[in-house]
C-alpha cells in the first residue's frame, strides 16, 4: 500500500493517489488529469475508482474527465446529486483496492454530501482518513458554503458538523493519519495549519474545534465566528463540479491562440475581455498594457483571479511570456475560468513596437516610504486583510482589504498622490492595476510591502502602530 499526497500550493489543495497491488484510486483530483494517468501507467496500476469528498467550491475537480479517460466510476457520498453518472455510496459502504479497503463515512456539516474516507490496511486496521473539508489540521470546514436550497442555516450546518466529528471521526484511534483537503491559505477554513499531514490524536489535542469538553453550542459559536464572506466565484465552481465541464485540452486549444497587438486590441474592444497580465511584479510595474489587470503567476494566482474577476464566464486576454501561456490557462481553468481568448504575441515589447501606448506603476522603496512618512502626512492605504491590519500597521494608514477594494473607491483620491502597500507587494500591485484602469493614476506602490517597511532602520515607533509594539 502506498499513499501519495499531491499538494498544489496555489490552491492550498491536497489530492491523493492510493495504490495497492495492481490497483489505484484517486481522491479529489485536480482538473488536469494526465498526471494521475501517468502515475498509474508508470506503476502498472489500473485506476479503479475516483472518490470525491464533496462538491468543491474553490476549484474545479478532474473527476469527470478522469472517469471518461479511464473508465473508473466516480464515487460520492450520500446526498450527492450530480448531473452525470456516478455511484452514490451509502454510509459504511466499503470499496476494495488490492488488499486494502476504503470505507465511506458520511460526515455532513461543511456540506450535506461531505464524506470522509477511511483507509484500512490489509489486516483491516484503521490507517488513515481523507477528510476533504470536514476536518483540517487546526480547523474544520466552514459551514456556510453549502449549496443554495440546502434549507439549513450555517448554525444548523455547524451543529451537524459537530455531530459528524464527535460521532464519526473522533471515535477513531489517535494514531490514524489525517489527510485533509486543504491547508493554510485556503478560503475553505479560517485557522488552518501550514502542515498538510497529521494524526487524529494531535488534532484532538491542538484543534480548537475538537476540544473534549466542548458543547455543541460552543462549537457552533466558535466555528461560525469571524467567517469572512466566501469568494463570489465559489458557487460557480460548485455548479461546474456538479454538472460537468469541457476537457482541459479543449480549453488549452482555445486559449492558446497568439494574437498580434492589433488583433489583441480589437478583441479587447469587441468582447470586453479582461486583459490579465500574469508576469512578474517587476515587469508589470515597469511597463504594461493600459487598463490591464495584474495578477502574477508567482503569487496566489487562481484564488485572486476568482476573487477579483469573479465571473467564470468573463472573457480573458492574457499578457504573458510565451512559456507561461499553458501554465496560465491551466491555472485559470482550475478555478473555472475557461473563456481565455488568446494571448498577446510578443508581449508588451511587441505592443510598444507596434506603436501602442504603455503604462507603468510608480514605486518607491520601503526606505523612501519611511522617510516620507517621517517628513509629513501621507495618504497610506493598506490592502492586507483586516486581521493583518489590526495586528500591526503603519500609523495613520487606512485599511482597505483587496477583496473589498470596490467598496472603498470613494475614499481614494483621484487628483492627489497616495501610497499603497500590502505585506510583500503582490496584493498592492493587483490593487493599483485595478485602480489605474478606473482612473486613479496617482497611486505609489511600496516595494516589498509592510515586511520591508518593518525591516528599515527607521525607528518603528515613528510609523508602526504602537499598540502592538
Amino acid at each position: 500500500m502506498k499513499v501519495e499526497q499531491i499538494y498544489t500550493g496555489c490552491l492550498a489543495q491536497g489530492a491523493y493517489f492510493i495504490e495497492c497491488c495492481d490497483e489505484a484510486v484517486v481522491i479529489d483530483p485536480l482538473r488536469e488529469v494526465q498526471p494521475y494517468i501517468d502515475r498509474a501507467e508508470a506503476g502498472g496500476k489500473k485506476i479503479k475508482y475516483i472518490f470525491e469528498t464533496h462538491f468543491h467550491a474553490d476549484f474545479v475537480s478532474g473527476h469527470v474527465t478522469l472517469s471518461e479517460r479511464t473508465g473508473a466510476p466516480i464515487v460520492f457520498g450520500p446526498n450527492a446529486n450530480p448531473r452525470f453518472n456516478a455511484h452514490i455510496a451509502q454510509d459504511g459502504e466499503v470499496f476494495k483496492i488490492g488488499k486494502v479497503t476504503l470505507e465511506v463515512i458520511h460526515t455532513p456539516g461543511h456540506t450535506m454530501e461531505s464524506t470522509t474516507y477511511l483507509l484500512r490496511d490489509k489486516e483491516g486496521q484503521p490507517h488513515a482518513i481523507f477528510t476533504g473539508d470536514t476536518l483540517f489540521l487546526g480547523d474544520v470546514g466552514r459551514p456556510d458554503l453549502a449549496q443554495k436550497g440546502a434549507d439549513m442555516t450555517q448554525e444548523e450546518l455547524a451543529g451537524t458538523l459537530f455531530d459528524s466529528l464527535r460521532n464519526k471521526i473522533m471515535t477513531l484511534p489517535d494514531d490514524v493519519i489525517v489527510y485533509p483537503g486543504h491547508g493554510a491559505g485556503s478560503a475553505c477554513g479560517k485557522n488552518m495549519s501550514s502542515e498538510t499531514v497529521g494524526t487524529l490524536g494531535d488534532q484532538k489535542k491542538n484543534n480548537y474545534a475538537l476540544r473534549a469538553d466542548m458543547t455543541k453550542e460552543e462549537f457552533v459559536t466558535e466555528v461560525t465566528d469571524g467567517l469572512l464572506p466566501p469568494p463570489a466565484y465559489f458557487p460557480l465552481n460548485v455548479k461546474l463540479n456538479k454538472e460537468g465541464y469541457a476537457p482541459m485540452e479543449e480549453i488549452l486549444a482555445k486559449g492558446g491562440r497568439a494574437l498580434t497587438p492589433a488583433a489583441f486590441e480589437a478583441a479587447a474592444n469587441e468582447t470586453g475581455a479582461v486583459m490579465l497580465d500574469v508576469r512578474s511584479m517587476t515587469d508589470f510595474a515597469a511597463a504594461h498594457v493600459p487598463r490591464s489587470t495584474f495578477i502574477g503567476l508567482d503569487g496566489n494566482f487562481a484564488p485572486w483571479v476568482g476573487t477579483m474577476i469573479v465571473d467564470v464566464e468573463q472573457p480573458i486576454l492574457l499578457v504573458c511570456d510565451a512559456p507561461q501561456v499553458e501554465e496560465a490557462i491551466t491555472r485559470l481553468s482550475r478555478v473555472g475560468f475557461d473563456k481565455v481568448l488568446g494571448y498577446l504575441e510578443g508581449g508588451v515589447q511587441a505592443w510598444s513596437q507596434a506603436g501602442f501606448e504603455v503604462d507603468q506603476i510608480e514605486s518607491v522603496s520601503a526606505e523612501v516610504f519611511a522617510e516620507r512618512a517621517h517628513q509629513g502626512d501621507l495618504k497610506v492605504i493598506d490592502v492586507r486583510k483586516e486581521g493583518e491590519f489590526l495586528s500591526e500597521h503603519v500609523v495613520g494608514a487606512e485599511s482597505m482589504p483587496l477583496a473589498d477594494l470596490n467598496h472603498h473607491l470613494a475614499e481614494i483620491p483621484k487628483e492627489s498622490p497616495f501610497h499603497l502597500h500590502c505585506l510583500t507587494g503582490y496584493r498592492s500591485l493587483i490593487a493599483l492595476s485595478i485602480l489605474k484602469a478606473r482612473g486613479f493614476h496617482h497611486g505609489i506602490n511600496v516595494q516589498g510591502g509592510f515586511a520591508a517597511i518593518k525591516d528599515t532602520d527607521a525607528p518603528k515607533s515613528d510609523f508602526v502602530c504602537p499598540s502592538t509594539l
